[in-house]
């Protein structure tokens, strides 16, 4: 007998099968703020919580503006879900986060809220993301970043409630992304895969070139990798990586050559939108605060260097 659980995982690989099968996919449009500025307001540097998660979220915001950004991903924290926003955030706690944000005059491009419970079922499934769509809204956040699955047996109920929910996020002013994050999406062919599968144009592709050196123990460069996304990239996690199997290092330090990633990235239709550090070097407040300026100005150098006119990618 098959059951509805079956159906719904093979009509989503059925999809991805053919959609991955494709000679080429045009960029789509986006329902979102930073997908209807113009070209010219170009990529926003700015960074994730998560160097500061041994802190209280209050103190990685106080940090990401003393390193000289106004751009804030939310991700993880020192709270009982270990994120800033998740599942179990309850409204008020919501609105308490937008308000922290506010005062600090911190945009969010971005927020990673974890895991939905779609392995209770596909209905949990759906009505937990739309709990993260409605925190990311009540945030101010352009996109909802997800991790992905990497149990075969729950992909497409991930994705069914993906699909199901494109269209309410829209309506919110939230996009939806999924990352390389190992298990099932670990490489860009694998990305564009899953979100020709769900076939969405509010579903799109956060990149992180440290985790295709890392899901791939170092084996798949990022920059032969980022050929395969074009069309697709809303945002990118600037994380970088160091063999054997480190991401906790300052962007600019290890093996990414983010030159030639971001230039390859804008190839493919990737020119404006945020550039999010997620991880430092890890150490005390004043160690961090160090090196986030430092990958801050890093990074400055690389857009500059790929974005005036006159420059050569």
């Amino acid at each position: 007998m098959i059951t509805d659980h079956e159906v719904t995982r093979r009509r989503f690989l059925g999809n991805a099968a053919l959609a991955g099968a494709a000679a080429a996919v045009l960029p789509v449009a986006r329902g979102r703020a930073e997908q209807q500025a113009s070209p010219a307001a170009g990529w926003r540097i700015g960074f994730f919580t998560r160097p500061w998660d041994q802190y209280d979220y209050r103190a990685a915001l106080d940090a990401i503006v003393e390193a000289g950004s106004r751009h804030a991903g939310l991700m993880t924290t020192n709270s009982p879900s270990h994120l800033v926003i998740s599942v179990q955030t309850t409204p008020d706690e919501a609105h308490a986060v937008a308000d922290e944000c506010r005062q600090r005059s911190l945009t969010i491009p971005s927020v990673y809220g974890g895991h939905f419970p779609v392995e209770q079922s596909l209905e949990a499934g759906i009505d937990g993301l739309k709990t993260l769509i409605d925190h990311c809204a009540t945030v101010g956040a352009e996109d909802l970043m997800l991790g992905g699955v990497g149990d075969p047996a729950i992909q497409g109920p991930y994705y069914e409630a993906v699909a199901a929910c494109c269209d309410y996020a829209a309506e919110k002013g939230v996009g939806i992304s999924v990352k390389p994050h190992g298990g099932l999406n670990a490489t860009g062919p694998q990305c564009r895969a899953i979100i020709e599968g769900v076939g969405c144009k509010n579903f799109r592709l956060w990149y992180d070139p440290g985790n295709i050196f890392y899901y791939s123990d170092g084996q798949l460069d990022p920059v032969d990798d980022a050929a395969t996304v074009d069309g697709l990239v809303v945002g990118m996690s600037v994380k970088d990586f160091r063999l054997p199997k480190d991401v906790m290092v300052t962007p600019g330090t290890g093996q990414v050559d983010f030159v030639k990633v971001l230039s390859r990235l804008r190839q493919g239709g990737f020119s404006t939108g945020a550039l999010l550090v997620e991880c430092l070097a890890p150490g005390e407040l004043p160690q961090l605060l160090e090196e986030a300026r430092k990958a801050r100005v890093f990074l400055e150098e690389i857009v500059a260097r790929l974005t005036l006119p006159g420059k050569v990618d």
